[in-house]
């Protein structure tokens, strides 16, 4: 019996489109299907992202009874010790780009990092996790209009001197943490499929 019953397609629980967007252009290129699934999860407090990829995937294949991944990604900034990190969306939410850039007036160490975990379940069978992180530096201020969060102001090593959200999304997806970690996961995914299937 194959292992993934519902075919080669990655059922992605996420709210946000533009993380969706992402995921779909980087899974395209295993030839992996990619549905977008909105199931409520409630997100566990914990201080390591990978904690709370795995739980929230756990707990949204418990309810769709379908198999699932689950993405979850940090920024942690060097000068500031590492936050915000696993809290990065809530801070987001609350202080916003700019909230964090005043954070950081005069702080001189703008070296961080952005680092994300795709955990994927499928229901009673497998939990597994995979993670991509990439380095670079906060920006002293906010530059470009795509892509989302705190794109405007990481600006990831060796993209000669942009940010995020100075790329196009083809463009982001070769540098980004999460697309490295979806690049994981496909190869891990496809090669799982091909052994269950038999």
């Amino acid at each position: 019996m194959s292992l993934f019953p519902r075919g080669r397609v990655a059922f992605f629980v996420t709210s946000n489109v533009h993380k969706f967007q992402e995921a779909r252009r980087v899974l395209a290129e295993y030839r992996v299907a990619t549905a977008i699934l909105r199931v409520e999860v409630p997100e566990i407090q914990d201080d390591d992202t990978e904690n709370i990829a795995k739980a929230s995937a756990e707990e949204a294949a418990r309810r769709s009874n379908l198999p699932v991944m689950v993405e979850d990604a940090g920024l942690f900034i060097e000068g500031l010790g590492g936050f915000p990190g696993p809290y990065s969306s809530y801070v987001y939410r609350t202080l916003g780009t700019e909230g964090v850039l005043k954070l950081m007036r005069g702080v001189n160490q703008r070296d961080a990092h952005f680092r994300s975990v795709v955990a994927f379940c499928d229901p009673g069978a497998v939990l597994r996790s995979f993670q991509g992180r990439v380095e670079g530096r906060i920006t002293w201020k906010e530059r470009g209009s795509s892509g989302f969060g705190f794109d405007p102001v990481f600006e990831p090593s060796g993209s000669r001197g942009r940010t995020f959200a100075e790329m196009t999304m083809q463009e982001k997806n070769r540098y980004s943490h999460r697309a490295k970690a979806l690049r994981k996961f496909a190869r891990w995914y496809v090669s799982t499929f091909r052994r269950g299937s038999k």
